[in-house]
């Protein structure tokens, strides 16, 4: 039987609220409200990891694509890069990795590099745009 699973949105082109609501693809083991205390806890953590190239945070830049916590607790992240060819390519991974992994309530993490769609500066928010002079 396949696990249920919880998607956190993450889109960053639309005003995020404190406490998210999580999409969910059908009936989950995770109770609603843990569900949004660790959504809120996740954006928290992926907010402490910064490109070291940009003085922004990788959430407000809209690198993270997905976020995928299932019943038993595994979150998987998909991210991109601002280019394929970042000098810390090989290192931001364990960065997110690190910085979620002691979110209470998640027990096992994975993230994905993944390069489609291609990241862009569209999916900045306005509060990365502001930050970097764009507003």
């Amino acid at each position: 039987m396949d696990n249920q699973r919880d998607i956190i949105d993450v889109k960053t082109s639309e005003p995020v609220v404190e406490t998210p609501q999580a999409e969910t693809s059908g009936s989950s083991a995770i109770p609603e409200a843990e569900l949004e205390q660790i959504t809120a806890e996740i954006i928290r953590s992926l907010k402490t990891v910064y490109d070291p190239e940009i003085p922004v945070d990788i959430y407000e830049l809209g690198l993270i694509y997905k976020v995928d916590l299932d019943d038993d607790r595994l979150l998987t992240v998909d991210m991109t890069l601002t280019a394929p060819g970042c000098p810390v390519a090989g290192e931001m991974p364990g960065w997110v990795e690190g910085a979620v992994r002691g979110v209470e309530g998640v027990e096992d993490v994975k993230v994905n590099m993944v390069f489609e769609p291609p990241w862009t500066p569209e999916r900045m928010s306005d509060e990365a745009k502001l930050e970097l002079g764009w507003l």
